[in-house]
C-alpha cells in the first residue's frame, strides 16, 4: 500500500481543499502513476480529484454516476446538497461572475491583477497563480445592485455567511474574494455559455472590471440565474459535507 496516496486522500476528506504548493498535492500532479493510484481508489469510492491550473487548490466531488444515489432524486438533491436556496445559488453564480471569469481572462493573458496590461511581454511570463490575478468586488457595491433580487441585506448576508463556511469565498473587511473552492466546484465550460451569455448577458457585457460590480439592474437575469445554475454548476461534493 502507497502510504502517501492514503495520507493526500485523507487530508482533503478531512480539510476539504489543499494548496497546489503541498509536497503531496504537487506530486499527485507531476507523478502518472501517483495519480492513478490515487484516481483508482477515489473511483472505487465514486469520487474523483478536481483541479485545474487556474485554482490555487485542489479538492475532491462525487462522480456524476453516484451523485443521485447519495443525494436522491434530482429534484430533491439538485444544487441543493449544502442547503443553498435559489437566492443562494443565484448569489453563488453571480459572484462567480464576476470575480472568477475577469482572473481567467487576466491568467490566459499573462496578466498579474496590478499589472500593466498593454505589457507587450506578458505572453512570455508563466500563468499567474489565482492569488496574484485573482481581485475581489466590493460587499456594499453588490448589496446595492443585487441585494433586491437576492433577498436584501439579511438574507444576502446569511448566504456569504454559507458561502464564506463552504471555501466558496472569503471575506476581508469590505470585499469579497475568491476562496479555495470556487475556481474548482463550478464547472466553468457550461456555465460562461449558460450564464454569461445566456442569463447575465445584459449584465456581463464582458469587459472585465475587477472589483466593481456592473451598474446595470438585474431584475429578470437574476431570476434566470438561479434557474441556469440549476443544471450549469458542477454539485457540490465535498466529502465532509455529506454527513
Amino acid at each position: 500500500m502507497n502510504d502517501d496516496a492514503q495520507i493526500l486522500i485523507a487530508r482533503l476528506l478531512t480539510h476539504q481543499a489543499l494548496t497546489r504548493k503541498d509536497k503531496l498535492v504537487k506530486r499527485a500532479l507531476s507523478d502518472e502513476l501517483f495519480r492513478m493510484e490515487i484516481d483508482q481508489r477515489l473511483a472505487a469510492c465514486g469520487m474523483k480529484l478536481l483541479d485545474n491550473v487556474y485554482a490555487d487548490h485542489v479538492t475532491l466531488a462525487l462522480t456524476r454516476d453516484v451523485e443521485p444515489k447519495v443525494f436522491g432524486e434530482r429534484e430533491v438533491w439538485q444544487n441543493n446538497n449544502m442547503g443553498l436556496g435559489r437566492d443562494g445559488v443565484a448569489l453563488l453564480v453571480v459572484l462567480w461572475a464576476l470575480i472568477i471569469l475577469p482572473k481567467r481572462e487576466r491568467q490566459e493573458a499573462h496578466q498579474h491583477a496590478e499589472q500593466d496590461q498593454n505589457d507587450m511581454f506578458d505572453k512570455e511570463k508563466p500563468l499567474p497563480s489565482a492569488e496574484d490575478a485573482s481581485i475581489g468586488i466590493s460587499y456594499r457595491a453588490l448589496l446595492a445592485d443585487f441585494g433586491d433580487k437576492l433577498g436584501k441585506k439579511t438574507r444576502m448576508d446569511m448566504n456569504l455567511g454559507q458561502l464564506s463556511r463552504f471555501g466558496f469565498i472569503e471575506r476581508r473587511n469590505d470585499i469579497i474574494l475568491e476562496g479555495p473552492l470556487l475556481d474548482l466546484l463550478m464547472d466553468t465550460d457550461t456555465l460562461k455559455e449558460r450564464v454569461v451569455n445566456g442569463a447575465l448577458q445584459d449584465i456581463f457585457q464582458w469587459a472585465p472590471r475587477p472589483a466593481a460590480v456592473p451598474e446595470v439592474a438585474a431584475d429578470s437575469a437574476t431570476e434566470a440565474v438561479a434557474d441556469t445554475a440549476e443544471t450549469a454548476a458542477e454539485d457540490i461534493a465535498s466529502p465532509s459535507e455529506l454527513t
